[in-house]
């Protein structure tokens, strides 16, 4: 690690900078992290802290020296194996840092593991974690392989035991099953990009550039974790998630399990239980096929027998046994229901041409216009009945007229005036009807039948 000496510059350099406490510090971290980087440390947990945030902190020493660390909350799944402890010798995984508000350096820590576990154990266990947390290695998400394959893509090494052993046991059992060979290799620094490049073209059939299949098979033999550490990369597990096409996983031994295996469709312990599982036995199949072919047997017989009984039959009926006498009675019942229809014709005819006269006697009874003169002659006798009823009613009112006026001629008082009669009334117009009721001097009117008097009564 460099430091930048500029941030150092002696008094007697001219016009030196002046840098703050900040920047020192910003400018130390980036050079820490930039030159460091991630590291695995070994040492002695002491003063730990356990945070009711999460967080821990601690103090990783040795014999000599210390150094602070923190393990953040959202990393804490690290320790579901291997909880911390005070005086506990662990390995840590993480970052040099520096923490600027004390100034103080410190480690970041994302992975812990017990001493001795190793690193690629512990890799292992941190992306099993990962993907299970991204749920591929869910049974849900894994199809069931075809019953009986047609054709299987092999991702393996050509030279290695494994092809030797799958190849051998798939042709003992089903010699007919078509094997594309893709090439790879199964160990060593970048065999895991052409494992999964070869799982991708196997299962991209748009560009077509190799025959589809029905399994994809990725299959080496047994080893150590180094050997087999090919097939516990990500860019291996995303590829068999990813992929169209189900995918076996028969990697090592039995007791061998990588990360393919968990997002395998399906794990075979070994390249032998694979073809086991993909190739049927050919005595099972015969056994199947003899079993088939005893019910298809059965089946066909019982049908003839059914068949043979219905032609026994017909053979017996009459139309076998006569057929000449049968095809007379046909032409006989032919012509005996030719003749009812005939006969139902004619009666429906003669029943529709009374039903036709009918309607038109009633039509003619009631055409319009003899019912128009009817109605004419009728409106005739109601009008002379009306004039008639008109003038008596009209000679009645005139005697009731007259009868009334030769009474009301009676009634007039001026008939009366004409007989020598007069009326006396006051100046209002009122009749006196006794002399008790004329007073002294009083103004009188008097009525005569051609004109009226006035008058002053004397003195009585």
């Amino acid at each position: 690690m460099q430091l930048d000496l500029a941030l150092f510059q002696t008094a007697s350099a001219p016009q030196p900078r002046v840098h703050t406490v900040t920047e020192v510090t910003r400018r130390l971290r980036e050079l820490i992290e930039h030159g460091m980087g991630e590291v695995w440390v070994e040492g002695e947990v002491s003063n730990l802290r356990r945070q009711s945030s999460g967080h821990q902190y601690f103090t990783l020493k040795d014999d000599s020296c210390q150094l602070h660390c923190v393990l953040f909350s959202g990393t804490a799944a690290s320790l579901d194996r291997v909880p911390l402890a005070d005086g506990q010798r662990v390995q840590v995984l993480g970052l040099i840092s520096v923490y600027e508000p004390r100034g103080q350096y410190q480690m970041i820590v994302r992975l812990v593991q017990a001493r001795g576990a190793g690193t690629l154990q512990a890799k292992f266990e941190a992306l099993k974690r990962k993907l299970a947390a991204e749920g591929l290695f869910e049974p849900a998400r894994k199809r069931p392989l075809p019953r009986s394959p047609r054709r299987l893509g092999l991702v393996t090494s050509p030279t290695g035991a494994a092809i030797r052993d799958f190849l051998k046991v798939l042709h003992r059992r089903q010699p007919g099953i078509e094997i594309l060979i893709y090439p790879v290799r199964v160990q060593g620094r970048g065999a895991s990009l052409e494992i999964a490049r070869a799982i991708r073209e196997f299962g991209d059939r748009s560009r077509g550039r190799l025959p589809p299949v029905d399994v994809i098979v990725v299959t080496r033999g047994g080893g150590s974790i180094e050997d087999l550490w090919e097939f516990n990369e990500e860019i291996v597990a995303r590829a068999i998630a990813k992929s169209p096409v189900p995918v076996l996983s028969a990697i090592g031994h039995e007791i061998d399990f990588t990360i393919a295996d968990f997002v395998a469709d399906l794990r075979a312990p070994t390249p032998s239980a694979a073809a086991e599982i993909l190739a049927a036995d050919r005595l099972e199949v015969l056994a199947r096929l003899r079993q088939h072919l005893t019910r298809l047997r059965s089946a066909c017989t019982g049908r003839l027998e059914l068949l043979r009984a219905r032609l026994e039959v017909s053979r017996r009926s009459a139309l076998f046994r006569e057929p000449g006498r049968r095809l007379l009675e046909l032409l006989q019942t032919l012509d005996r229901r030719s003749d009812a229809m005939n006969r139902s014709v004619v009666l429906r005819l003669e029943r529709e041409r009374n039903r036709f006269d009918r309607l038109a006697s009633r039509l003619l009874a009631n055409a319009p216009a003899k019912a128009i003169g009817d109605r004419g002659i009728r409106c005739q006798l109601l009008a002379e009945r009306l004039r008639e009823t008109t003038r008596r009613e009209i000679a009645a009112r005139q005697a009731r007229l007259d009868r009334a006026v030769g009474v009301l001629h009676a009634l007039n008082p001026q008939a009366i005036l004409t007989r020598g009669y007069t009326i006396t009334m006051d100046v209002g117009g009122r009749p006196y009807t006794s002399s008790q009721t004329v007073v002294e001097g009083a103004l009188l009117r008097t009525r005569f039948h051609d004109g009226e008097v006035e008058s002053v009564t004397a003195k009585r």
